[in-house]
This record gives C-alpha cells, structure tokens and sequence, in this order.
C-alpha cells in the first residue's frame, strides 16, 4: 500500500469535516512519519498533522498517548485561561470516531492527528544570539505553563532516560563487556569519564533528598522542536511531547546548553574547536530565566551551570558505550563515528569546567535583573 493509500486509510476513522483534496509529506521529523493533510469545507481551506507513529521506537502506544493526550489538553486549557491561542501556542490531538486519541490500521500501524499551525517556521541551527534566545523563552515558558501539572498522571515511558547514576553504570558495563574490542582506542576517554563518577549522582542525589522537584520535563530540547513564528520570530509552540516524563527541569536546560551553545558541531573531528559559547549560554539563560524564573526554585536556578556539564557527560558516555557496544543504538557513518561524537562532548565537558564560574557570574546577574 503506497504512502497515499495509507493516509487515506487513517483519515477514515476520523472525522475532520469537510472534503480531503491533498496531503504533503514532511521531512523534519527522523521518528515518525508525518504528513500536512488539507481538506476543504465549504469553501474554508483546512489543514491538520498526521502521523504514522514508529512503535519500534516507542512500543506502548498507550502510556505514548496517554501523556501526550493529558499534557496538550492541559496546555489547551491553561493557555485558554490566560488569554492566549490554543489553537497556535499548543498542540491539539484530534480524536477518532470511537473516541480514541489514536487509530490502529489493519497492519498494525498507529495514526495520530494534530492541528496543523500556519505562518509558522523551523530552525535547524542557531545563527545569533537572539534564536536562542527566543527558543529558552519558548521552553522556559512551556515549563511555566506545566509548574502545576499534576506528575503523578505521567507515565515514564523511557525509564531512567536522564538518570545519570544509571547512565554511567550503564556505561561501565560497556566498558567491561568491551563487545566491539575497540576499548584501548580510548583509554584517555575512559578516564576523563571514571574520574567524574561523582558528578552523575549529585541531581539523583538532590531530588531523592526532596531538594529539587520532580517536574514535567521536555527531555528532547532541540531547536527545531520549537516553532517559531514567521513574523516576530518568537518561539510560540513547543512540540514533539513523545519523550514528555517526569523529571528534573535542569535536564531541559543542561540539554539545550550541551547542544546549542557548543562552538562546534556534534561530530567535529578537531576537539580545539570545541568549547562553550559563554554568550549562547548568556542569551538562553536570560530567556529561560525570563519565561520560567518564577516557577523554579532557588535550588533549581543555582544549578543551571552544573546541568550543562552534567547533560554534556552524559552525552559522551553515551557515545563512548555505544561505541564499546558495537554501535548498535546511534546510527554511525564510518567506524569510529561514536568515538568521534563522544570526544567532541568530553571537550565541551572540560571546556564548562573552566568556565563555570562565569556561568554561575550569568545565572546571578540575571536571577537579580528578574527578582527570583
């Protein structure tokens, strides 16, 4: 069955009004497969989000939906009382003829069916300051609005994603199975990750104290899942919510730093062009701050600076295991792609540590510009 076929078949157990004139296949998404449908109704031009959800990647489609179902309705409502556009700041799950948040063709297949917002554009790469800035205002205000959500309704559909003590253990078994063979390839690696055990349990550490609070955390904060809008530029909705879970904010942030404000890209094979863009990490931190200051707490705000080196660690240790692993998690282009990868992130870990005191000068300057 072609790609049309199958979208026309999902659309069945919909009813969205109106008369099916065309569908358009996306190309910014690497999980699912996703498609602009258009319909028209009496005369008005009408456009929604359909997607083929990946259930290799995520194989309970029920808890899937169940949170993405519980946090966009609540979106929908929190920012309706405010005064806002749901329809443009939020996600919204259409629902089948049956009710259901979902639609399961005869080949097994998942369908799900958003709101298709307009005037709208994605950025694949931060080309100034003021990107970035607007982006932490969007996840900064996506944090705001979810302070009350209630947790305990959220499943956690990838368990212990960004539990760092479990990560590194993880990490060491790699280590010790060494399937590839290829572990004297990185003995320095190794031990610049060895001699940061103690780093990977102090937010574990904090939240089982009940010294941070567990939060409904983004845990995918790239760029491009923040839609911008095309005439202010302003970050005004925040999607793909599949890897919403219980959490710690300082993963969200500590996540964006690690990515958005490294001077060099993921797979840079010459590590001296790594390093932490102190003026990125100044304009994300102002933005987020200024979006999502007065929903965090004091503890919160103070380790900022220690997320984006916790989060950067993680990343490398994850390439690294993988890479000891045989490189059966990350797609590779060539052998040593991981090591690659996770040297280029150990580079920004050191690189963080240098600076860490004026990223903690940045979070203060800006904790006392906004009163929190």
């Amino acid at each position: 069955m072609s790609d049309f076929q199958d979208v026309r078949s999902a659309l069945a157990a919909y009813d969205l009004g109106g008369s099916f004139t065309g569908c358009e296949k996306l190309t910014d998404g690497h999980i699912h497969s996703t498609y602009r449908v258009d319909f028209e109704d009496g005369g008005e031009k009408k456009h929604y989000l359909l997607q083929n959800v990946n259930t290799y990647v995520f194989k309970d489609i029920e808890k899937l939906m169940k949170n993405v179902r519980g946090v966009t309705e609540y979106l929908g409502r929190v920012i309706a009382g405010n005064g806002g556009d749901p329809g443009r700041e939020c996600l919204k799950l259409f629902y089948t003829k049956d009710g259901s948040s979902y639609y399961t063709d005869d080949s097994g297949s998942c369908w799900r069916c958003y709101n298709y917002i307009d005037g709208i554009h994605t950025v694949q790469q931060i080309e100034n300051s003021e990107v970035f800035y607007n982006a932490a205002k969007a996840f900064g205000t996506f944090r705001c609005l979810l302070a009350d959500y209630p947790i305990d309704s959220l499943e956690e559909t990838i368990p212990d994603f960004h539990n760092t003590v479990s990560r590194f253990a993880d990490f060491r078994k790699a280590l010790s199975d060494n399937l590839s063979g290829r572990a004297q390839n990185a003995v320095k690696e190794t031990k610049f990750i060895l001699a940061r055990e103690s780093d990977c349990s102090v937010l574990v550490d904090l939240l089982e104290k009940g010294e941070l609070p567990l939060t409904v955390t983004h845990n995918d904060t790239k760029l491009n899942n923040v839609l911008f809008d095309d005439e202010t530029n302003e970050g005004i909705c925040i999607v793909d919510l599949d890897t919403v879970m219980p959490g710690l904010s300082l993963y969200d942030f500590g996540d964006s730093i690690r990515f958005g404000a490294n001077t060099a890209a993921e797979d840079e094979k010459d590590v001296s062009k790594v390093s932490l863009s102190l003026e990125l990490f100044d304009a994300y931190t102002k933005g987020y701050l200024e979006a999502a200051g007065e929903s965090l707490t004091a503890k919160e705000i103070e380790y900022l600076p220690f997320s984006a080196k916790l989060m950067t660690l993680e990343c490398g240790m994850r390439f690294l295991g993988d890479y000891f692993n045989g490189d059966v998690y990350f797609h590779t282009e060539y052998p040593e792609h991981n090591l690659v990868r996770a040297r280029t992130q150990l580079a920004l870990v050191a690189d963080i540590e240098k600076k860490t005191d004026e990223m903690k000068a940045i979070v203060e300057k800006y904790r006392r510009e906004f009163s929190l």
